[in-house]
């Protein structure tokens, strides 16, 4: 069984919700909800815009597992959340070889 996490990123158009981007952010649960968790908006609302949705991918059959709505302004704060955790995630580690922590 494989297992995904990402998110979705999504705009109400006319004929519903239409997505527009996402970022995969690995296997990993913990750093998926924790990262998710820190995104700007609220629970979404029938007249929201904007709508970032943290999504679990089992054997490629995608299923939502939170949803958050938000202005443009704090979408980019999220945007910002989203590259700088997939930065640490992949580049950095607790130490680099010279007992040195990389990351605060």
């Amino acid at each position: 069984m494989e297992l995904g996490f990402y998110i979705l990123l999504s705009v109400r158009t006319p004929a519903g919700f239409d997505s527009y981007g996402q970022y995969f952010l690995g296997n990993d649960r913990n750093f998926a909800d924790l990262l998710f968790d820190n995104f700007k908006g609220r629970e979404p609302l029938s007249s929201d815009l904007l709508h970032i949705d943290l999504m679990e991918t089992t054997d490629e059959i995608p299923v939502k597992i939170k949803s958050i709505s938000c202005t443009l302004e704090e979408l980019t704060c999220t945007i910002k959340l989203i590259v700088r955790g997939i930065f640490r995630q992949k580049n950095l580690t607790e130490f680099n070889g010279y007992g040195q922590a990389t990351m605060e």
